[in-house]
């Protein structure tokens, strides 16, 4: 048996079956050992399924003219595999997305972390929001049952007082909040469902503390929009399946009630 250590790119091939045979039984004996590790590992299992519900539906969409004419070489191309250049990107933004995602369960892989440092702030927050807000057993850490737990806890992890806003009259109720590992610091994010069951996220990270872009900016990241804006040390992203206006709406509430404080 290979008795060299597990890392986080192991468990990566063992999800995908891209180890080899002899690798792939060593891992899996160290996992039946290992409960925080089997753990770990259905926390990528999520993430991957969550991209895929994020990023499906390119699949479907026609490739661009402009693509197709840029994929062409100068000379006829020999027949075999048709070439699916849309597809191939495609795949780089999951594989890049996925590191990223693999980062903040692997806080201590310092490729993972400079890798979400490119990432923008509104595809982190996307990610993390089609990551849990499908969950239906536990989607949070700690439930709004247990507000104070959940501000007290979020607080001492990012380094200063974090109270998730109010959207009842928005129409959203909080159901909790977790923490996730970011490219700067810890991240809060708390979930909030509306009546149909609808879910939004806001995603509260630690940012560059010179930064005082207070702007409203607008992402759309597969079927999730995003509203987003930087104040000082943290950045504020909310993301939702909901459209662009009633987002906003919601937006603007969370932004006010942040600068009062």
């Amino acid at each position: 048996m290979n008795s060299s250590p597990v890392t986080d790119a192991d468990l990566h091939a063992f999800l995908d079956g891209e180890l080899p045979p002899e690798r792939h039984r060593a891992v899996e004996a160290w996992l039946a050992a290992h409960p925080d590790a089997r753990r770990r590992l259905e926390s990528f299992r999520e993430q991957q399924r969550g991209l895929r519900r994020m990023f499906a539906p390119v699949l479907d969409e026609p490739l661009p003219e402009a693509l197709i004419q840029a994929s062409r070489p100068p000379a006829a191309a020999p027949r075999g595999r048709p070439r699916r250049p849309w597809l191939q990107l495609v795949a780089g933004v999951l594989m890049t997305c996925t590191g990223v995602a693999g980062g903040w369960i692997a806080r201590g892989q310092q490729d993972a972390v400079g890798m979400a440092a490119v990432v923008p702030l509104p595809r982190q927050a996307a990610v993390a929001h089609v990551v849990f807000s499908p969950d239906v057993k536990r989607p949070v850490e700690i439930r709004a049952e247990h507000e104070d737990q959940l501000i007290t806890w979020l607080s001492k992890r990012l380094g200063t007082a974090v109270r998730p806003p109010r959207l009842t009259a928005q129409g959203f109720e909080l159901i909790g909040g977790r923490l996730l590992p970011g490219s700067s610091g810890p991240v809060a994010q708390f979930m909030y469902h509306d009546a149909s069951g609808q879910r939004l996220t806001l995603y509260v990270s630690t940012e560059n503390a010179s930064n005082r872009d207070t702007a409203f900016r607008f992402a759309q990241e597969g079927p999730v929009n995003v509203f987003y804006w930087i104040d000082g040390k943290f950045g504020y992203a909310l993301s939702a399946g909901i459209p662009k206006d009633t987002l906003a709406g919601v937006a603007t509430a969370v932004y006010e009630q942040l600068e009062s404080r």
